[in-house]
């Protein structure tokens, strides 16, 4: 065989292992897409699913179709899209809640989040505001903290349930602030908001979306938001971090993810529809709405490594203050 022929050979071969993925991500899609949302209809999560649905759809030409599948607190729906085929017909929309919390409360977790799943992108973040009383006697964070450090067990704080990133979230600003506040858990912060009101509890995290209303209302104030930087939000609201409490910060992180073994390239061409699609002002208005922030520039690897922090920041919380789900 001559030199020629082989090296046309090699050159054959080459340009058939680049256009093989290349192929695939031609004929893929090749049906609707079903993104899994492990939480009931109406809620955060589901809207915000639903909200950067059709955008990738009609980039993808196929539908996205919301499939809610709650149960577990997110665990029953994540761990059907651990078991699908990783043939990019089905995603998942997880939450901090699912990949980062979850494998530290539940010793039974049907899924590893770092071995069991492929990171597409993180899409948005959400805050909460701090809430207190009307009639509470402080106006900031600062006040605040000294108003709690001066009356040890007398104050109480209400969260959404045990182990719910609102709980993890008081806990941790206890921990940073060094105050002893009690815990008293609702079924959901909109049942806690009568007791805040009328003075039973003194502090909730809530989210904007449910707690700003009460504020505007003149029912609660609000001192200052948990993000990292002021949120656009509530621009008005000055953070935890730069409160008194330098550092502290706690959102609620939503992305896609998809079975383990997705292909390099159908995840690469999902993570930027997602770019683009929460790059509209359509798109952010609506996720505004549900107080949630897009997050354009995480693709799958910056996505990991978020998740991963946070997963190992609420591993030694939980460690540390001994939180259970029960």
């Amino acid at each position: 065989m001559s030199t020629t022929t082989i090296t046309r050979r090699s050159v054959l071969s080459s340009a058939l292992l680049l256009a093989a993925p290349l192929s695939r991500a031609q004929a893929w899609p090749s049906k609707p897409i079903r993104m899994v949302v492990p939480f009931p209809a109406g809620g955060a999560t589901d809207l915000l699913a639903r909200a950067i649905a059709q955008g990738i759809g009609s980039a993808l030409g196929q539908p996205v179709v919301i499939d809610n599948r709650p149960g577990a607190g997110g665990t029953l729906g994540s761990g059907e899209v651990m078991r699908a085929a990783p043939d990019g017909h089905t995603l998942l929309m997880a939450t901090s809640s699912t990949h980062s919390i979850a494998p530290h409360l539940n010793p039974n977790l049907p899924y590893k989040p770092e071995l069991d799943f492929t990171p597409v992108a993180e899409v948005a973040t959400a805050p909460n505001i701090v809430l207190v009383p009307k009639d509470l006697p402080v106006a900031s964070m600062k006040e605040l903290i000294a108003y709690a450090r001066a009356r040890p067990g007398q104050l109480n704080y209400a969260t959404s349930g045990n182990g719910t990133i609102v709980h993890l979230t008081t806990e941790a600003f206890k921990a940073q602030a060094g105050l002893f506040i009690l815990h008293i858990p609702y079924r959901g912060t909109a049942l806690a908001i009568p007791d805040l009101v009328s003075g039973k509890v003194q502090l909730l995290f809530d989210s904007v979306v449910s707690g700003l209303p009460h504020v505007k209302d003149g029912k609660l104030k609000a001192l200052a938001v948990t993000s990292p930087k002021r949120s656009p939000l509530v621009p008005e609201l000055p953070t935890v971090a730069e409160s008194g409490l330098p550092g502290f910060e706690s959102v609620t992180w939503f992305g896609v993810y998809g079975p383990k073994g997705l292909a390099p390239d159908i995840t690469a061409r999902i993570a930027t529809e997602l770019q683009r699609a929460l790059a509209k002002p359509d798109v952010a208005e609506r996720l505004a709405r549900l107080g949630a922030e897009p997050v354009v520039d995480a693709g799958p690897a910056k996505f990991a490594a978020v998740v991963r922090a946070d997963s190992a920041r609420w591993a030694a919380l939980i460690r540390d203050r001994k939180i259970t789900a029960d």
